[in-house]
């Protein structure tokens, strides 16, 4: 990523406003601090994978069922993200041609359900994902979605157990875009069992902390299949995987509906049912990140996010803000300014928009404000700590936003404050 001349030689070559854009974008993230939650950086090698001759291939259908010629390295390219995969999560199977995380949760669901049929999932105010049931989605007008909630920012087991038996939904959904906690995987499943529904887990935020061992993962607790995209805690391109436990059979054939066929009825899912060909450039990219997250490296990673989280959680307390369960478990805190001079997360990420921090409002549970003025900010490490933050960065890190946030409003401070984010950013260059 550092050497973009080099790789984009023929680009700069055949359209000088592309590639002027690529350079400033180059700049940006190397001089602006990445907190967004669900961003990363990728390595040199998953970018050139991702620029390579697969980018030339189609490639319906899976490896040795291709409809078209010419197989024989696409094959070996998705066989090896798919072995990788299924060492790496503990699953029976994994398809690895979703297009992104929302193209993934369609075609699982469709896949365990029937339109009309009922799932249930994370309140989007609570924590939940717009994918999960809000009712501007396409998902939503297919499916029967009833949401749960959270009782003081912690899901509430014995509230979605009694939905759960009142609704009797045919998916019980676990997992969240704004949630600083663990999940009890264990009594999802319980309440799933007791309805007779599918477990099913969406760790697009998480998938890396899973990958590395610092979390739980659903698929060891009886979950029949969990989703994760590939470019948040993963640091991967642009992608998904759906894993599953059970039968892996002939995707030519069209299986019996049950719980143990669900590998195979995830594949024609995503073909033919929702995708076309799959992006083998992409594939091949997320084969090159998957040997990358078997490394020992990898682990140590993902242990260095956990520990630096846990320090911002403590730093932001410690100068009195008020955080969404008063602390994380995973990669991201959720700062809630409802009791606070501060009016909303919207005004909080402009402030450090301005400074050249990179964060994204969020909605608190039971906010009183209004979605595009919500009153908490989310804030990830995980992108800074691929540059290499330990935890007496991080600390530096939120004085920069506390800074910011208190001067909000002295443009000459905010400027001056500016440019010492760039220094200190300089100071971990990008991978």
């Amino acid at each position: 990523m550092s050497n973009i001349k080099g790789m984009f030689e023929a680009i700069k070559k055949s359209d000088a406003a592309v590639f002027s854009s690529l350079q400033a974008e180059q700049q940006r993230q190397a001089e602006w601090m990445e907190l967004i939650a669900s961003e990363n950086y990728q390595s040199a090698a998953v970018l050139a994978a991702q620029a390579s001759v697969f980018g030339n291939k189609y490639a319906e259908w899976f490896p040795g069922k291709r409809y078209y010629g010419g197989q024989e390295n696409t094959d070996v390219i998705e066989s090896l993200a798919i072995e990788r995969a299924k060492q790496i999560f503990g699953a029976d199977h994994a398809n690895v041609q979703a297009l992104s995380g929302a193209a993934a949760n369609l075609c699982a669901y469709h896949a365990m359900m029937e339109p009309g049929d009922t799932i249930l999932g994370m309140d989007l105010s609570h924590g939940g994902h717009l994918t999960h049931g809000a009712p501007v989605t396409f998902t939503a007008k297919v499916f029967n979605f009833v949401r749960y909630t959270t009782n003081n920012g912690v899901i509430d087991f014995d509230e979605l157990r009694a939905m759960a038996l009142k609704h009797k939904p045919k998916v019980i959904l676990a997992g969240f875009s704004a949630y600083p906690r663990d999940l009890d995987y264990a009594k999802f499943v319980e309440i799933a069992q007791e309805v007779d529904a599918y477990a099913y887990a969406d760790m697009s935020h998480i998938g890396g902390l899973i990958a590395a061992g610092v979390l739980k993962n659903p698929l060891d607790y009886g979950f029949h299949a969990m989703m994760t995209t590939t470019h948040k805690s993963l640091r991967w391109p642009r992608g998904a995987l759906i894993l599953s436990k059970g039968n892996v059979l002939n995707p030519l054939k069209k299986p019996e509906p049950l719980k143990e066929n669900l590998p195979t009825l995830i594949d024609r899912s995503v073909f033919p049912g929702v995708q076309g060909g799959p992006h083998m450039h992409t594939i091949a990219a997320i084969a090159v990140a998957l040997g990358e997250a078997q490394q020992d490296s990898y682990k140590t990673y993902a242990q260095q996010i956990i520990a630096n989280a846990k320090t911002m959680a403590d730093e932001f307390l410690r100068l009195g803000y008020q955080l969404v369960t008063w602390g994380t478990d995973n990669h991201m805190v959720i700062v809630d300014f409802s009791n606070s001079d501060i009016p909303d997360g919207s005004v909080a990420e402009k402030a450090l928009d301005a400074i050249g921090i990179s964060t994204s409002k969020s909605t608190i549970p039971d906010d009183p404000n209004p979605p595009f003025r919500p009153s908490g900010l989310r804030i990830g490490i995980q992108a800074m700590t691929t540059r290499g933050v330990k935890e007496e960065d991080v600390k530096k890190i939120v004085g920069f936003i506390d800074e910011a946030l208190q001067y909000r409003d002295d443009e000459q401070y905010l400027q001056q404050l500016r440019q010492n984010v760039k220094a200190f950013c300089l100071e971990f260059p990008l991978p």
